[in-house]
């Protein structure tokens, strides 16, 4: 059974909703910077997802076990161009042009999760195994 970690974040844009609609449009299929994706592949993130509802974001960052949180984000604002990516976007969010990916992206606690059965400080992520939902016994 594989095991990753997964961290939970949330971000407030900017309430005007011409900036939204570009913000979802950088984030559209095929418009991130590969530099950035890469980076984050780099450093450990398997798999990220962003949701929007209004101007509120909600990110899933599923990483490596062994993931180390500061570590990793350090890591990730000295990789190629991301600090401009971190301007580029800033204009759309409640942040300031310098501040870095971490600062931004706020960590969320985990307060239900159904048939829980530890709990996890946000900063060390909640390990998850990546068979949890397979139903082939059933079948």
């Amino acid at each position: 059974m594989r095991k990753f970690k997964r961290y939970c974040k949330t971000l407030t844009l900017k309430n005007d909703p011409a900036l939204i609609r570009k913000y979802k449009e950088i984030h559209a299929k095929g418009q991130a910077w590969p530099e950035i994706t890469q980076g984050m592949k780099e450093v450990g993130i398997l798999d990220m997802e962003i949701y929007i509802h209004r101007n509120r974001l909600f990110m899933i960052m599923d990483t490596i076990p062994d993931f180390d949180h500061d570590k990793a984000m350090s890591d990730l604002a000295s990789k190629p161009r991301q600090k401009e990516w971190e301007a580029y976007v800033a204009k759309y969010q409640n942040t300031s042009e310098d501040a870095s990916a971490d600062e931004k992206w706020q960590l969320m606690e985990r307060i239900y999760e159904l048939d829980q059965q530890e709990y996890y400080p946000p900063q060390d992520g909640q390990l998850k195994n990546i068979n949890k939902y397979s139903y082939e016994e059933n079948n």
